[in-house]
């Protein structure tokens, strides 16, 4: 495990003080810089995710990702680039080669020994190149995976995990799961303070937008420390569009309703990174 990355040191110093770090996606460059914006509002760091099926969104890797580099370089707080859910081997040693900040390798599709195999050795070549990685356990079932409802991360796997890959931060489940678009979910905190325990490298959320703000407050005090939101940002970019398009259905110009979706998103971003940071 390395200690001198951009990543690993942004996590490590909030594990320390019990606080969280909020990690956003993008899906449109107004997303990139909305959650630019939220950050600096706040006068927090925040995290820039681009996830797999972005990169399929936007044809490939380099147009979103070196937009977003661009996007991050310029802020006046700390921003970190970061690849979401890689489940291609290839796709991860491409982002490796942009210069990315960070790697998430998905994993858990394979049984427990492939997975750990394939992590070490992406972890080795992303370490090398001075990227951390981030990756997770388990085996997927259904389209929620290991972060579908009822599944749990055994503390003492996810230890045994982190020690034979060396990844600086792990994806656990501990109750959300990916896509909700109702915040009814809830964390099983006192897993989340026995995984803290055990595990020695910062704990990341996935599935956060189905958690209220007691939950995510709650989560955060248990020992989590990067919080992925997506799915929550982009309900609120896309009722602001809808609400500008149903009031004035003669626009045609889209920056006059998408900028209404990049002001919702940035204002949302300051408040959940404060929220975060406690």
């Amino acid at each position: 495990m390395i200690t001198d990355l951009a990543l690993t040191g942004l996590l490590d110093t909030a594990r320390t003080a019990h606080r969280g770090v909020g990690a956003f996606n993008v899906v449109l460059l107004e997303h990139a810089e909305a959650i630019v914006a939220g950050a600096e509002l706040a006068g927090l760091p925040v995290i820039l995710q681009i996830s797999e099926n972005c990169v399929r969104y936007h044809g490939g890797l380099a147009p979103i990702t070196t937009a977003t580099q661009a996007i991050a370089r310029a802020a006046d707080v700390e921003v970190l680039v970061h690849l979401d859910h890689i489940e291609d081997p290839e796709l991860v040693l491409a982002g490796v080669g942009l210069g990315v900040d960070s790697i998430m390798y998905d994993g858990s599709h394979l049984d427990f020994t492939a997975n750990v195999e394939a992590t070490r050795a992406l972890a080795g070549r992303c370490h090398d190149a001075g990227v951390a990685i981030e990756a997770e356990l388990g085996e997927v079932g259904g389209k929620d995976g290991v972060h579908a409802p009822g599944v749990r991360t055994d503390p003492d796997d996810a230890a045994a995990f982190v020690a034979d890959t060396g990844v600086d931060a792990l994806a656990v489940a501990v109750g959300t799961s990916h896509a909700m678009q109702t915040r009814e979910a809830s964390v099983d905190r006192d897993l989340v303070g026995r995984l803290r325990a055990t595990v020695p490298v910062p704990l990341v959320l996935h599935g956060s937008s189905g958690l209220s703000d007691d939950e995510l407050r709650g989560a955060v005090q248990s020992g989590m420390t990067k919080i992925n939101i997506s799915t929550h940002l982009n309900g609120l970019f896309t009722r602001a569009l809808r609400e500008v398009l149903d009031e004035r259905p003669d626009v045609v110009d889209p920056r006059k309703y998408v900028s209404a979706g990049r002001d919702a998103i940035a204002a949302e971003t300051a408040r959940l990174l404060t929220l975060l940071h406690g």
